[in-house]
């Protein structure tokens, strides 16, 4: 057991939530984490069930989506190795507001809510460490949400692209880091449109396509694409 908090405590001294924790903080978080393992396409949580606690992903790859009243489905955010998600479930005891599933074989640190809202009282140094990571997340899906409203799937698709380029070693080369399925829904838009998209880019000369891999032709033409907002007339 004390190997297995050792092995927690090296890995969340490298997640954003926990990388400036002293060890004393580390050992206590770990002591209350709990592995999970799930498999490919099983599901974590559904949208309306009991906020129980957080997740930090420790291998594999999370999605965290909400479906439509019509049944369309909207991936808000896909979430790798160190990463963590329904953090504010846990702090105020609310239902999740939307559902997970795992994306690939995954491993997870679950941190039970009533344990750590007790470790905070006893160590506010963590909470305060968490505050800016959720002004990060903030940030982030309000992004998503401007993007999702005035931006149409061309402009969407171009923002996804150039943040794979500034991610990548070579800017003028990038690899999808999800299906064209999950790309589609992560867009807001369906497989089908996404296709028709990546074909007129194409046509345009502003990427080329193989498989995964593509080629950005035109980068400076991709970011004029990417800050044009929808048309609302």
């Amino acid at each position: 057991m004390n190997e297995q908090i050792s092995k927690i405590s090296q890995f969340i001294a490298t997640t954003q939530m926990f990388n400036s924790l002293p060890s004393e903080h580390l050992q206590a978080v770990s002591q209350i984490a709990k592995f999970q393992i799930y498999q490919k396409k099983e599901p974590i949580f559904w949208e309306g069930e009991a906020g129980v606690g957080f997740f930090i992903v420790f291998s594999g790859k999370v999605k965290v989506f909400k479906f439509s009243p019509e049944g369309k489905e909207q991936i808000l955010h896909i979430f790798s190795t160190g990463e963590h998600f329904a953090e504010v479930p846990a702090f105020d005891g609310k239902c999740y507001p939307a559902s997970a599933e795992a994306l690939t074989k995954t491993e997870l640190l679950f941190f039970p809510r009533i344990e750590f809202l007790k470790l905070l009282e006893n160590h506010p140094k963590i909470a305060i460490n968490m505050l800016s990571v959720f002004a990060k997340y903030l940030r982030l899906f309000a992004k998503l949400i401007e993007d999702l409203s005035l931006k149409e799937v061309p402009g969407r698709l171009a923002v996804y692209l150039l943040e794979l380029s500034d991610r990548s070693s070579d800017p003028s080369e990038v690899k999808l880091d999800m299906s064209k399925s999950q790309l589609a829904a992560s867009l807001g838009t369906i497989p089908e449109t996404l296709s028709r998209v990546f074909a007129k880019l194409s046509e345009q000369k502003l990427i080329s396509i193989d498989g995964k891999s593509i080629k950005l032709l035109n980068i400076p033409a991709l970011r004029v694409l990417s800050a044009e907002k929808r048309n609302q007339f």
